[in-house]
Parts: C-alpha cells; structure tokens; sequence
C-alpha cells in the first residue's frame, strides 16, 4: 500500500521522466505496485488486513489502563499484556498504541521547551515554501472584515518570493494562490514545504488529504510536511512573512484598493529581488554575486507551470442554478456553502446534503460577517472546553490499575486458561483400543501354555 505521499511523489518522479525501475527502487516499493498506482488501479491509503489483528483483544484492556494513567510508560504496559498473553513484539505493540490513538491527550503537559537548530541545506530548484500571514486590520473598502490573507511562497535556495492577497484560505482560494504566485515566481520546483495547514493535510494526523494530493499531481510536485511542533523547517518563508508585513502592510494607505495593493506588494517583491544574494555558483562558498545581465535573480532552476490551476474558487453554474462558493472543514465533517442564483440566503449543507444552517446573504462586497448566536455560543462552549488550567500532571505517582481494568485482566486470563487447558490434552488411541477390548471380551482371551516340566498352581 503507497500513502499519499508516496503516490503523489511517484507521480511528480514519473512527470520529472523517472522510470518505473528508479521509482519503485527510490520509494523502495516493488515495480508492480508503482506500476498500478501510476496507472490508477489502487487507490492510496486503502490497505486490506488479511490476517486477524493479535493486538485487538487486548485493545479495551490497554484503552482503560491510559484513561486511568495517560502518562504510563509503553514498556510497562507492554510487560502487563505480556503477562496476559499478548504475542506480538514491542514495536507491533507500540504502532498499535499509535494507530488506535489510545493514549489521550494532555494538554497542561504539552508545553514546548527551547529547541537545538541545525541549517538546513537547500539545494537549487528543489523546493518551494508556502504559508500563509494573516494580515489584521485591512483597509474597509475591501469588504474583508477583520482580517486579510496573503499567500507567501519562497524558494529555500535564494530566498526570492512572491505573495498574493486572497479572501479566504479555503482550498479554492489556496489553489488560485498557488498558481498566481508560480507564476510570479517564474516556474515549478521539485517539492512543495507547508505546515500543518487543514486544506492540505490533517492537523492531527499529518496525512495527506486526497483533495489537495488531486492538485499536487496536477502540477506534479512532491509535498513535504513540516512535523508537528517544528515550525522552523520553513524560515525562509517566515522571514518572508516577516518582510511583508513591516515593509509593505506597515504602511499600506487605507484608500488603496486590492489591486493596487497587490501592485504595491509586487514592485516590492522586484525591488528587494535586486539586491545581492549568495548561492553555490561562485568558486568559493557565500561569494556575493549580483542578478545577471538577463535580469533573473534567483539562481534557483525551475519549471514553468504546463497547463492551468487545477483548482480554482471561479466555480461554474450547475443545471439547476446552484454553485459552491465555500468549502471550508467544520469539527468533524466538511460543510458546503450554497448559494443559488437570484436567492437572497446562503445555506449551509453537510456531505450529505442536509441543510444545518440557512444565513441571509449580504451584498457583495459589502464586508458584513452574518453569525448565529446560537453557533457562537455553542463554539465559545466548545473553545472554552478544551483549555485547561490546572498544572502538569506528576510523573512520580503510583496508579494502580482501576477496577475495570482488573476485570479485563481477568477475563483475559480466564481466556488463557482454557486455551492452555484444551492444548495439553492428550488422547492416546491404542490405549483406548486396548481398554475397550479388555471391557467387552474378558473371558475370550487364551490362556498361556505350560511347559511340560510345571505343574498347575
């Protein structure tokens, strides 16, 4: 089975002119596999347990034990179920753990300590960096309300980059940016860096989602994801970040409007793409070199965009004079919001097609954000539920196991009593053959012959 990464990075090495023999050999993947995903016969991250799972029975007894103490050690929980008869190893264990995501979640214990840095070698043309800033107060003729956004995409290797302004960070809006800034970039690196943005993977698990692994292929890209927690793998596009808003929103005037602002940010952009930059062209490492007489300033090779954007927030009418304007993730579910042509409400559907919400629609451009009271008190509740201020939980405590607990064990190991019961019964035939026939025929069994020299008894 190929995640999506690996299924978007085999399609990006395939677009790049790699045979199916140096991918499946890069991706360590066989040439069948590669080969059927290419073709898309197998879809990515569907895999089909053909054996039964040896950690299942023991999943209730391991999910109680962490609700009784979520910072127990592994190792320790991992002899418990040994005692109980699990079979497997302690990395089988351990995946298990993971995968179920039995351990909860602490948060007063999830603070972040200082972290080592190390330089990160960014080769020419081999990745791009994306993020977006969220800009506060923007000027109220654009009819953004309380924020704009502006998608910022870097080269790591020369530190050029380009930033558009968008409504929304959607994925509609998310596709239509990337596309604006390669192009003002000049063309396609070989990967893609983001962090844990919800339009491109899940913040929890740090997957892929198949949406956005639809417009990696497209454009055929690899993507990498920053770990959780590791948000300085990109610094080049955070010092971007820091660069657009202290030399160009700092002072943007409060009458200009988008595209002039867009202008503006893009002259700038030009203007800080003359200054002196260092890359690995030079004999000696660092040498400080100026743009080339053809005016590119960045060193970096890259690939221009081949077709359109493969998403875009323009969405066409349907038959039935329905369109989606927004497709944004909700808590546990997406949401779509439709609009129909001529009708004065917005309505808010899940994938199902059941309408939660139906909101009376604003003039466009009129700036005006519609919230229920309802839903704002029922996502304060929500918000306000997840914080915690009582200290971190002590690690030097004795929790013994809780009562449920102990009655999982227990049924665990009346289990095993019977299974190593049944296992050492013996059945030996020819005995059972030797005691029937002394049970049916006692007399018919001969006598044994005397010798001539005995006498009877």
């Amino acid at each position: 089975m190929l995640l999506w990464e690996e299924d978007v990075q085999a399609h990006a090495l395939r677009r790049q002119g790699w045979s199916i023999s140096a991918i499946a050999k890069h991706l360590g993947r066989d040439r069948k596999t590669i080969r059927s995903y290419l073709r898309g016969e197998r879809t990515p991250g569907v895999w089909v347990r053909h054996k039964p799972d040896s950690f299942e029975p023991f999943a209730d007894f391991c999910r109680l034990r962490l609700e009784g103490d979520p910072h127990l050690w592994a190792t320790t929980l991992f002899d418990e179920v040994g005692e109980l008869g699990y079979p497997g190893s302690y990395p089988s264990f351990t995946r298990a753990l993971r995968s179920g995501r039995l351990r909860p979640h602490c948060e007063p214990c999830q603070a972040s300590a200082g972290r080592d840095h190390q330089v990160i070698e960014h080769p020419p043309g081999l990745e791009t960096q994306w993020d977006w800033l969220e800009l506060p107060d923007p000027p109220a003729g654009w009819g953004w309300g309380e924020q704009a956004h502006l998608l910022v995409g870097a080269l790591s290797c020369s530190g050029k980059w380009r930033g558009v302004l968008v409504e929304a960070e959607d994925l509609a809006h998310l596709v239509d940016g990337l596309d604006r800034v390669v192009r003002r970039l000049g063309g396609l690196t070989r990967r893609w860096r983001f962090d844990r943005m919800a339009t491109v993977c899940s913040p929890a698990t740090g997957r892929l989602t198949a949406s956005f692994a639809g417009v990696a292929k497209h454009y055929g890209v690899g993507v990498d994801l920053c770990p959780a927690r590791h948000g300085n793998r990109k610094g080049v596009v955070e010092k971007a970040n820091h660069a657009a808003a202290q030399r160009w929103w700092r002072t943007l005037p409060d009458d200009v409007p988008i595209a002039g602002a867009q202008a503006s940010l893009d002259r700038l952009c030009v203007r800080l793409d003359e200054r002196r930059r260092t890359h690995h062209g030079g004999p000696r490492w660092g040498r400080w070199q100026r743009p080339s007489r053809c005016g590119r300033s960045d060193p970096s090779p890259t690939r221009p965009p081949w077709r359109s954007p493969a998403g875009s927030p323009r969405r066409p009418w349907s038959a039935s004079a329905a369109t989606t304007t927004r497709s944004r993730p909700a808590w546990r579910a997406p949401v779509t919001v439709r609009a129909r042509l001529g009708a004065s409400t917005l309505e808010l559907r899940t994938a199902a097609g059941v309408v939660i919400a139906c909101h009376q629609r604003a003039t466009d451009g009129a700036g005006v954000m519609i919230r229920d009271p309802g839903h704002v008190a029922a996502l304060e509740r929500v918000v306000l539920a997840g914080f915690s201020d009582r200290p971190p939980c002590r690690r030097k405590l004795r929790r013994p196991p809780s009562a449920a607990a102990q009655a999982e064990a227990a049924r665990l190991r009346g289990q095993a009593r019977k299974a190593s019961a049944a296992e050492h019964v013996v059945v030996d035939l020819g005995a059972y053959a030797h005691a029937a026939a002394a049970d049916h025929h006692p007399a018919s069994q001969p006598a044994l012959p005397l010798e001539s020299d005995q006498e009877p008894r």
